[in-house]
């Protein structure tokens, strides 16, 4: 069944569905729908709204598409999608917000050919489109995708990106086909990557800069011409960026520190990484500990003495870690299970004496 997000706030509901809020009066203006769910959906809204309100605008945003409710934070309340509820926060009606199970369900198509939509603009969406959706937008279906495609097709681009220790990357704005972020190239915009940048400041950057890049594409998107210059990908280029997967969120230090501060700025905001060390007190007794490592550099101090290979220092503020083929890793921030993030002082203060060792 086709829904539409209604606010909690209301203290009553019609007995009739609201018809589609379709002006009587006629418009010069294009209608293009945007498609997205987290919160750098919202950076593209509010790229759109922004546009669209100048007088030379020739679209307006007529719907947006997003996920449907879901039980989030700890008070797990049912709360809609960040883009819905920015789009709310910005005057959007909540009746052209869709949010439909699957793209393909039939009531939800309905609803959208109803719109007469020329364009659709898919930022994050996470849902599969398939060719009865495509088939609607006369103007296609135009997909900003954080990666210089074809590299990191897939759900993760940022993360597999920063895992991988690129120094450069990028953002795309491609037509949308049926083969995952396989479509012609309209634009692309390439960034420089800084070692210390973890995933969410590096996805805000990304959809910042390809919201800038759809608004000024969006001319030649509208007059075809962006269709006729657009490229085909080099399949023989192409690499995947996989969802990630709970269990890769542990760190192991037999492998090299670069490696290990890669992965925590990839996995930074979520699924964050996990690390288990050894505690020994005073008498030789010792306990497993867990925590998440928050923030990470690779060790600078060369000359940093380990009194067992295994041992876990404290200098200048910082854990270091004896990692892989001699290298080291400075722990700067930590969180235990159920608490605040802590600098490496404050958690090292808390051992009151006690050592730190490797698993």
């Amino acid at each position: 069944m086709i829904r539409r997000l209604c606010c909690v706030q209301s203290a009553s509901s019609s007995s009739t569905s609201p018809s589609l809020p379709f002006s009587s009066t006629p418009t010069k203006k294009k209608p293009l729908v945007l498609l997205g769910a987290p919160q750098v959906s919202a950076i593209v809204l509010d790229a759109l709204l922004t546009a669209s309100t100048s007088p030379h605008s020739s679209f307006e945003v007529a719907a947006i598409v997003t996920q449907p409710n879901a039980r989030r934070d700890r008070g797990k309340k049912l709360m809609p999608s960040p883009l819905a509820s920015y789009a709310l926060e910005r005057g959007f009606s909540s009746h052209l917000i869709f949010t439909p199970e699957r793209a393909g369900d039939d009531a939800f198509l309905s609803n959208l050919k109803a719109l007469q939509p020329e364009l659709c603009i898919t930022a994050a969406y996470g849902n599969i489109l398939p060719t009865k959706f495509l088939d609607i937008p006369p103007l296609g279906t135009v997909n900003i995708h954080p990666s210089l495609l074809p590299m990191y097709r897939g759900a993760a681009p940022v993360q597999r990106a920063l895992q991988d220790g690129v120094k450069e990357t990028g953002v795309s704005l491609a037509y949308t086909v049926r083969a995952l972020d396989a479509g012609p190239l309209i634009a692309s915009e390439r960034v420089e990557v800084d070692d210390q940048i973890k995933a969410p400041d590096l996805l805000d950057l990304l959809f910042h800069k390809g919201s800038n890049l759809l608004i000024r594409e969006l001319p030649s998107i509208f007059d075809g011409s962006a269709r006729v210059k657009a490229q085909p990908q080099d399949d023989s280029k192409v690499t995947l960026a996989p969802k990630i997967s709970p269990d890769e969120t542990w760190l192991g230090f037999d492998q090299e520190a670069c490696v290990l501060h890669n992965k925590v700025r990839a996995f930074s905001g979520w699924p964050g990484t996990r690390a288990k060390v050894l505690v020994v007190d005073k008498n030789g007794q010792q306990k497993t500990l867990e925590f998440k490592i928050i923030t990470t550099r690779v060790c600078s101090h060369e000359n940093v003495q380990f009194n067992e290979a295994d041992d876990i220092a404290f200098v200048n503020g910082a854990l270091v870690f004896p990692c892989g083929r001699g290298t080291a890793l400075e722990v700067l921030e930590v969180q235990l299970p159920g608490k605040k993030v802590v600098n490496a002082a404050a958690f090292w203060n808390g051992l009151r004496g006690q050592k730190l060792k490797t698993l």
